[in-house]
């Protein structure tokens, strides 16, 4: 035995020293052991540790030291009675520890015995005793299973340090968690050479020393506020290890696995700021990546600057609605792709929603950026094939660069909205870079928005008439309605201005109603064979209460429904066309008749001539302006009246102005017309007198 250890030993003041091999057989015993035990030392040298111990008594008291082997585990305080050859009992405290070779073999036990007195008890008062140590090992028993039940079903790995670094507890799943044999453990390991074992295994990402892992742990017990410390493994797991100190020296340390709970929290990270459906950056990090473009210095001599493209797809909508919304959704994905493939490293594509996306792109003057946004216009107009069918779209570009002073990225992308507006409203499929003027307009678009449902409360809308005349007979046969809005400030607003934005924020649904309504008691004042049309837009019809707002206004104003005309453009079919040629059909039973607007400038007004039983069609004024100059003119003219006259569709035409233009659709075989050359629109008590005055030279004549 080693002279340090029993010198360690000694300071308990023990009355023997013994030593076991690992099967728990002694293997050494001082000689004071032969007075204390009445026995001769060398006899019991290779005998089994209980079976003298417990000579005369119960193995059952001798379960918390077996106990303690078996999980080769310190103790110390272990009291027992001895049956004492002379017929006492005596009582003994030992105390050992295990002995483990350099290699970590176990070797045994090693400790001291101290006779603590004899109570002169016989042979048959030892079992009065053992059946209170029965008892007492039982509650110990079950306490160390209860124990024993709490470490193996944790989640955590779980290692006790002593105050001297040496291992004292750990449980299976630390093990588990860093893939090593439990017997690779024992009790007293310090945690250097459990460090070092796990260096040497290979278990940790970026080859950490044994020291380093030490002196971290060190660091960590010293901190007042102790946090998480992240230990990524070679595998790519990731663990959370916990160190809290202990009462009396020591330390307790705790393994989480948050390997999954990190991919959670990146894969949410990522969705808050990509779009699910392309995985495109979202707004958010549109915004955060422009402010960080923004905020990159400029190299020496470079002139490149920050452009913002916003691009809008033209019919996608139609797209969409005619082929259902998993081909509206492949579509985007292509779109994406196409627009990614086309930018440089270092620029930034984005959806900010809808079908509305937005490019991050250094140019050095505002000719890079149109001519970046017309080869993007040509790319993502080019023709898609989804399964099977090919379809094609447009693209609209708004464009803002930044200059010196420019360094908000919210103004930046205003005004490319602000652009991609007017864009828009040239005719689509074009590029439109911001100007300063443009912002006076945008801010009367806002102001028109403020104002809109005001002007509806306050009632300052009115309703004025434009004539639709017979050609055969020169007689006004009906009237067309057309809203107007009477602004305190800006005066007379053209619907040109106002209706864009009351459709775009909803408001067409309420105006529309009051128009339907107000024409609809106007009109049943005037004569019987007078009637009165209604425009009707796309957003109106989409409202599931359409037909019933139309009969309602029909009923309260007592106004015959084969009087009503209700004016659709061909975008009202190209929106929902299933459900808003439904809610046409049912309408028109009821005897309401129904007409095209704008015919001819569509791209398939011809298809919705078969889909749907029009009763009128009213020939665009585009094709009027030139009429009786241009032979192509009149020859469009000439086939839209006969394509009219074989499907029993009247036609009529609008924007007469001239004589000359009068004379030309007349003698083309047109059967109405409408136009300033007649009559501009008027309110409703002058349509009132024109119509009495008609009417009174109608009898005249």
């Amino acid at each position: 035995m080693p002279v340090r250890t029993l010198v360690d030993l000694a300071k308990t003041e023990p009355d023997w020293f013994w030593e076991t091999d690992a099967s728990q057989n002694f293997s050494y015993l001082s000689p004071e052991a032969e007075r204390v035990l009445g026995r001769n030392a060398e006899t019991l040298t290779g005998t089994s540790r209980i079976a003298v111990a417990a000579n005369g008594g119960d193995r059952l008291s001798w379960m918390p030291y077996v106990t303690a082997i078996d999980r080769r585990e310190a103790f110390a305080g272990f009291i027992f009675p001895y049956a004492h050859p002379d017929g006492n009992v005596r009582w003994f405290r030992i105390g050992g520890e295990p002995v483990v070779a350099q290699d970590g073999t176990f070797r045994g036990y090693r400790g001291i015995g101290t006779d603590i007195g004899s109570e002169g008890q016989t042979r048959s008062a030892l079992a009065e005793t053992l059946a209170e140590l029965r008892a007492s090992h039982a509650s110990l028993v079950e306490q160390n299973n209860r124990f024993a039940a709490a470490l193996s079903n944790m989640t955590q790995g779980l290692c006790l340090f002593d105050d001297a670094a040496r291992l004292v507890i750990y449980n299976q799943r630390y093990c588990e968690l860093f893939g090593i044999a439990p017997d690779r453990l024992h009790v007293g390991m310090t945690q250097r050479e459990i460090c070092a074992m796990l260096v040497a295994a290979g278990r940790y990402r970026g080859d950490p020393t044994a020291d380093a892992l030490c002196e971290g742990t060190r660091r960590a017990l010293l901190d007042a506020d102790p946090k998480p410390i992240q230990r990524e493994l070679a595998d790519g797991r990731i663990l959370a290890v916990c160190y809290r100190t202990i009462e009396g020296g020591g330390w307790v340390s705790t393994f989480e696995d948050i390997t999954e709970r990190r991919r959670n929290e990146a894969r949410i990270a990522h969705m808050a700021r990509h779009d699910a459906l392309t995985d495109l950056p979202n707004r958010t990090a549109f915004r955060e990546h422009g402010l960080d473009m923004l905020g990159r210095p400029r190299l020496a001599g470079e002139t490149n600057r920050l452009a913002i493209l916003c691009l809008d797809l033209d019919r996608f909508k139609a797209i969409n609605d005619m082929h259902g919304h998993g081909a509206g959704d492949a579509l985007l994905r292509a779109v994406s792709e196409r627009l990614c493939a086309r930018v440089r490293t270092g620029d930034l594509v984005a959806r900010l929603g809808g079908d509305e996306f937005a490019v991050l792109h250094r140019v050095s003057d505002a000719a890079g950026a149109l001519a970046l946004a017309g080869r993007m216009i040509a790319m993502v107009s080019t023709p898609y094939d989804l399964d099977g069918y090919t379809v094609e779209i447009g693209m609209s570009v708004g464009i803002a660069i930044a200059d010196d002073a420019a360094d908000d990225i919210d103004r930046l992308l205003k005004n490319a909205d602000t652009a991609l507006y007017h864009a828009k409203a040239k005719g689509r499929g074009t590029a439109c870079l911001f100007e300063p003027a443009m912002d006076e307009t945008a801010e009367i678009r806002r102001a028109i928005e403020r104002d809109l449902a005001d002007a509806l409360r306050q009632g300052l809308f009115e309703v004025h008439y434009q004539p639709l005349v017979n050609l055969g007979s020169n007689r006004i046969t009906g009237v067309e309605a057309l809203v107007r809005w009477r602004h305190p400030e800006r005066g007379l607003i053209s619907p040109a201005t106002f209706i864009p934005v009351a459709e775009e924020t909803g408001l067409i649904v309420a105006l529309g109603e009051w128009v339907l309504n107000q024409a609809c008691r106007d009109a049943v004042a005037w004569p019987e064979g007078i009637s009165v049309a209604v425009n009707v837009s796309a957003v109106q019809l989409r409202n599931r209460t359409f037909a019933q707002t139309v009969l309602l206004a029909l009923a309260a104003s007592g106004l015959r429904a084969d009087r009503l005309e209700l004016e659709i453009t061909e975008s009202v079919l190209l929106d929902e066309t299933e459900a808003n040629l439904e809610t046409l059909h049912l309408l028109r039973r009821t005897g309401i008749r129904i007409s095209m607007d704008d015919f001819g400038t569509g791209y398939s007004s011809l298809t919705y001539l078969r889909r749907f039983p029009f009763d009128k069609m009213k020939i665009d004024r585009s094709f009027v302006q030139d009429a009786g100059k241009a032979t192509e003119a009149g020859a469009i003219i000439r086939a839209l009246v006969a394509l009219g006259g074989s499907l029993g569709i009247t036609t009529l035409v609008e924007g007469v102005e001239t004589e000359e233009q009068l004379a030309a659709v007349r003698a083309e075989g047109c059967q109405e017309m409408q136009g300033f050359l007649f009559s501009r629109p008027r309110p409703a008590g002058e349509i009132t007198a024109m119509l009495a005055a008609a009417r009174e030279e109608a009898v005249a004549a």
